[in-house]
């Protein structure tokens, strides 16, 4: 039952709503694994609403910040730069 944790079924939207957003399939899924385990259902659908165009990290972290959320801004840019670098452990 713990593999059913609300987090762990969000991973695929959110997953989604990243690569809509204009992320990279590799960045979106790992991003995706450290921001369902840090963010709350409620933080998560503000940034579901981000989609676009294919994005930077930078461009996508800039988009994050115009929400107004200083938690979710906090998780998405340490999420980014520690994946893009390889250095999240999450990296697949």
């Amino acid at each position: 039952l713990a593999a059913c944790s609300p987090s762990k079924l969000a991973y695929g939207t959110v997953k989604s709503a990243l690569s809509d957003a204009g992320l990279s399939e590799a960045n979106a899924a790992c991003m995706a694994e450290r921001m369902t385990d840090r963010l709350t259902i409620g933080q998560l659908r503000k940034l579901q609403k981000l989609k676009g165009e294919r994005r930077t990290l930078g461009d996508y972290v800039a988009a994050v910040r115009r929400v107004g959320d200083a938690e979710a801004l906090s998780v998405t840019a340490s999420s980014a730069a520690l994946c893009a670098t390889g250095l999240a452990s999450e990296k697949r």
